[in-house]
C-alpha cells in the first residue's frame, strides 16, 4: 500500500511538471490571433482562445471583442472570472439587474468576479477588447433565461 501511495504521488509530482512544460515559452503576438463569433454570448462578441482548452479543468486564457455600445445581460460562471482591459472601455457590475451604475474601466484595469454570481457587462462608443483567465471548464448561465443566445431560435 505504502508503494502504491509513492507511485500515486510521483505520477501527480510528474503530471504537474509536464503541464508547467507545456506552458514555458509560449508567445502570442496580437496579430497572429484567430476571432470567432461567440456562441454564448449576445450577437457581436468575437473570441479567441490564447491558452488551454475551455472544455477542460485547466487554466484558459482568452480574449473577447465587443463592439460599441454592446451589453452583455446578468449571468454567472462556474469559476472566479479575472479579466484585464486590453483597449476601449468596459463597464461591469454585480446583480442580476443590469444598471450602468459603475464607472467605465480603461485600458490596464482588472476586474474580478467570484464564480456563481451574478454580473453583467457593456462597452462605451467604441469596440472594447477584454482579456480573461479562468480556471476550465468554461460555462456561462444567463439569470433570465429568454437572454441566452444558445436557446434562441434563427
Amino acid at each position: 500500500m505504502k508503494k502504491l501511495l509513492i507511485l500515486v504521488g510521483l505520477i501527480a509530482l510528474a503530471s504537474s511538471a509536464l503541464a508547467q512544460g507545456a506552458m514555458m515559452g509560449i508567445v502570442v503576438k496580437p496579430d497572429a490571433l484567430t476571432w470567432k463569433d461567440s456562441p454564448t454570448l449576445p450577437k457581436g462578441a468575437q473570441f479567441t482562445t490564447i491558452l488551454g482548452d475551455p472544455a477542460k479543468a485547466e487554466m484558459v486564457v482568452q480574449r473577447v471583442k465587443f463592439p460599441p455600445n454592446y451589453q452583455i445581460p446578468p449571468h454567472t460562471h462556474p469559476f472566479v472570472e479575472v479579466a484585464t482591459v486590453i483597449s476601449g472601455t468596459f463597464g461591469t457590475g454585480e446583480g442580476e439587474k443590469l444598471e450602468k451604475k459603475s464607472e467605465m474601466l480603461k485600458a490596464g484595469s482588472l476586474y474580478t468576479h467570484p464564480a456563481n454570481h451574478p454580473h453583467y457587462a457593456w462597452t462605451g462608443n467604441e469596440e472594447a477588447i477584454i482579456q480573461i483567465q479562468y480556471l476550465g471548464p468554461a460555462g456561462i448561465d444567463y439569470i433570465n433565461p429568454a437572454d441566452d443566445p444558445r436557446k434562441k431560435t434563427q
